[in-house]
């Protein structure tokens, strides 16, 4: 086993998670692990990196399959003895013009972005080292979706009592109605991408929340941010930021030194707590 310290980035042979991937390779003390769901864009990916001169390591996550998670999470334990640092970067969106009917792509976008985001923390958060850091790649789009909800929505969803179960209740709840075509009836906005990711931001509350509980001592740090409206694959062609000036607020939040308290349990946005 090395003893050398180890990050993992999810979704990260292309934009955001590439720059947050390759910003840690010249930044972290330790090895980077660039992983993505499909082999042949991430060794690409890791090649890319290497002629620049860096030498992250490769290896396969696919986040909606359980297996490829516990695969990864089994590597990194006889490798490293645990992790350092998560990026949890994978995510999905479908593009405004997209005909894709609206239930089928708010189950589709909250499979990926919530549920296999949330199956990703179950296993990896158990293995992170003390002084971890955990970065859950959101967005303000689901500060704006939360301000689109219902009050009753609105209250749920701001609860500093909310568990995890609760949670995912109302995610489900939200896939289900908008299935029965209730979801704006239901008090729930437009915007799937914008759900999903006001349920990784309040996960992340929840999960710090309990880390605090649980692991004190060990004092993770872990946040939520928002990398703003990038020009890539998933921001469209329209973005007015960079996937590097998308990257910064994520490694920050990833190289937050070992004796950094805060920010914990935020959604941080140009490397600012956000209100919530």
């Amino acid at each position: 086993m090395s003893c050398s310290r180890v990050a993992l980035v999810t979704g990260a042979n292309k934009g955001i998670g590439f720059a947050i991937a390759r910003d840690l390779c010249r930044q972290f003390s330790g090895d980077v692990v660039l992983s993505a769901r499909d082999a042949e864009r991430g060794r690409a990916a890791v090649q890319q990196l290497q002629a620049e001169g860096l030498s992250p390591r490769f290896h396969l996550l696919d986040i909606g399959d359980l297996q490829s998670i516990r695969a990864l999470r089994d590597f990194l334990r006889k490798e490293y003895g645990g992790l350092n640092v998560l990026v949890n970067n994978a995510g999905i969106a479908f593009q405004p013009d997209d005909p894709t009917p609206f239930d089928i792509q708010a189950e589709i976008t909250l499979k990926t972005n919530f549920f296999a985001t949330r199956n990703v923390c179950i296993e990896l958060l158990p293995i992170m080292k003390p002084h971890g850091r955990v970065v859950n790649v959101s967005s303000l789009e689901g500060s704006k979706a939360l301000e689109n909800c219902s009050t009753d929505l609105q209250k749920k969803f701001r609860c500093e009592t909310l568990t995890e179960e609760d949670l995912v209740d109302l995610m489900n709840k939200f896939v289900e109605d908008a299935n029965n075509e209730v979801h704006e009836r239901e008090g729930w906005p437009d915007s799937a991408y914008g759900v999903s990711k006001l349920g990784v931001t309040v996960l992340s509350r929840i999960l710090a929340r309990r880390l605090d509980e649980k692991r004190k001592a060990d004092r993770i740090l872990l946040n939520a941010c928002c990398p703003g409206w990038v020009k890539t694959d998933l921001g469209g062609p329209c973005g007015p930021r960079t996937a590097e000036e998308g990257a910064e607020t994520p490694v920050y939040l990833a190289l937050l030194p070992p004796d950094a308290t805060e920010p914990h349990g935020q959604l941080v946005h140009d490397k600012v707590v956000q209100n919530w």
